[in-house]
């Protein structure tokens, strides 16, 4: 299946486009590990990246999703607190679609598992 994102600025209302994303995988948990990046995205207009894997196998492994929010606010001349947000999360089932949201403001940002 695979791994997407969508970015909702809640103080503005609407998704937040053009914001960088990196995602990594954890790799070698037997010897320590350490984050690989395996793909990159801006989001679209919608607010959504949707092809960060690319054509990387979903397995699974832990994940990571790295944000630029400071790019994003940035660019709209906003001070934020968050700089760079990542969200770390398993993938127990490679053959689901595993939709990581953010829920984005200047000085706070949630997240939860979407559809």
């Amino acid at each position: 299946m695979g791994i997407s994102t969508h970015i909702l600025d809640t103080a503005l209302g609407r998704p937040a486009a053009n914001v960088p994303v990196k995602l990594f995988e954890f790799r070698d948990h037997a010897a320590g590990g350490s984050w690989h990046e395996i793909g990159s995205a801006f989001t679209g207009r919608d607010g959504r990246a949707t092809a960060l894997l690319g054509n990387h196998p979903l397995i699974a492994t832990d994940y990571k999703l790295h944000f630029n929010a400071g790019a994003y606010f940035h660019d709209l001349r906003v001070p934020a607190l968050y700089p760079s947000i990542e969200i770390v999360f398993t993938v127990a089932d490679p053959s689901q679609h595993y939709h990581i949201p953010l829920l984005l403001t200047a000085n706070g940002y949630t997240t939860y598992r979407g559809s």
